[in-house]
């Protein structure tokens, strides 16, 4: 990094840093030198430290759906420690170790005082490549804008985040390991705990056992489910689903039977709870199919590859079954994700086993391939000293 203004000044001026450029939906990573401007009111500017690549990376790096919003920095889910911050900003100051939040939380709006809900209506999901409050980039190429990526951009040696889309951290936690709470891992234990409560002694089904499907089965086994069914195409997952509590895996591809058939007959009837963390729709009703009469509840958390329509028969929730969604995990960015980190330094949470794969930053498009090959649960990536 350099400094492009006086050292003498102490506001904080544009720099220049390497960042992981996408110049086209599916082309490879250029590390290619940013200028990043200064955090503008109610804005941070972070030092990344590690940030570990989700799925939905790249499922919105293959997308033909946005063109024309390149070229582009993704990465969302990142710790790092607070290098400066904007006019009006009181709860960081430089120094503070940080993650970064891919839906932020106002604390104001009618949802963040609901008590309902965590979709922030004022820093919620930004889908545009733009900052929340004006709209505009803090990343550009020679005078170029260059977009976002869910108002975060955490591959990047720097970013700047609003400081509603970041939560102070104990500097304790090694940044590392705790980056995965910033998305994945969260998502799925809040979805055990928040959105589904699974209680003790349940029958659960987790369709897809990525890291937010292991985090899922990791928030079942905590909450005492008395059986966790995997269901996964890759068999080479099941070692790994059992550490995290899955006890039955299931595999479509070796049996002739419909999957919810055969959920239904080693259940009793069905799930109590299912899971789609697949990013499919047309799990989702498998999903929905798999659920017991009744009182059966499906939570989808997956981000659709292809077609985002849900189609199910009206008859499946006639009888009583539940469809609902989850963005991360139903938890407040700001006010819960700490207690989690908490929870790690406790042990009461496991992380670490959740990271299959580290990488320089300079190998990043490497991360990508992993993730396409099915191969990485999570590859953290490590941001130059």
């Amino acid at each position: 990094m350099s400094l492009t203004d006086s050292v003498q000044n102490k506001e904080p001026g544009v720099i220049t840093c390497k960042a992981a450029v996408a110049w086209g939906p599916g082309e490879a990573m250029v590390i290619e030198e940013v200028e990043l401007s200064p955090p503008q009111p109610m804005e941070i500017r972070v030092k990344v430290v590690s940030t570990s690549l989700c799925r939905s990376d790249v499922t919105a790096w293959l997308s033909q759906a946005q063109a024309s919003i390149y070229p582009r920095i993704f990465g969302h889910e990142a710790s790092g420690i607070v290098e400066s911050v904007g006019q009006g900003v009181t709860e960081f100051v430089e120094g503070d170790h940080v993650l970064t939040l891919f839906t932020g939380e106002c604390m104001r709006c009618r949802h963040c005082t609901s008590g309902k809900s965590n979709i922030c209506q004022v820093l919620g999901l930004e889908r545009k490549g733009v900052m929340h409050s004006d709209q505009k980039t803090r990343f550009s190429i020679k005078g170029k804008p260059v977009y976002h990526y869910c108002a975060v951009s955490s591959f990047s040696e720097y970013t700047v985040v609003h400081s509603g889309c970041a939560v102070k951290v104990s500097s304790n936690a090694p940044l590392e390991k705790i980056c995965l709470l910033s998305c994945g891992a969260a998502a799925g234990l809040g979805a055990a705990w928040k959105v589904a409560n699974i209680s003790e002694g349940s029958k659960v089904v987790i369709f897809g056992l990525g890291t937010v499907g292991l985090s899922v089965a990791q928030g079942a086994k905590m909450r005492g489910a008395s059986q966790i069914i995997g269901v996964d195409t890759m068999q080479e997952k099941y070692e790994k689903a059992k550490a995290f509590g899955v006890t039955d895996f299931l595999n479509p591809n070796d049996t002739d039977e419909p999957i919810p058939q055969v959920i239904k007959r080693i259940t009793d009837g069905g799930a109590d709870y299912s899971f789609e963390c697949i990013g499919d729709t047309g799990m989702i009703t498998t999903a929905l199919q798999s659920c017991c009469d009744g009182w059966g509840l499906t939570v989808t958390l997956g981000v659709p590859k292809l077609k985002p329509e849900v189609t199910a028969h009206y008859g499946l929730l006639l009888t009583g079954r539940t469809l609902t969604g989850s963005l991360f995990g139903g938890w407040k960015p700001k006010s819960e994700i700490p207690s989690l980190v908490e929870m790690y330094l406790r042990k009461e949470i496991e992380i670490d086993d959740l990271i299959t794969h580290n990488l320089p930053f300079e190998e990043i498009n490497k991360a990508f391939d992993l993730m396409k090959s099915g191969t990485c649960l999570r590859c953290v990536i490590h941001m130059p000293k």
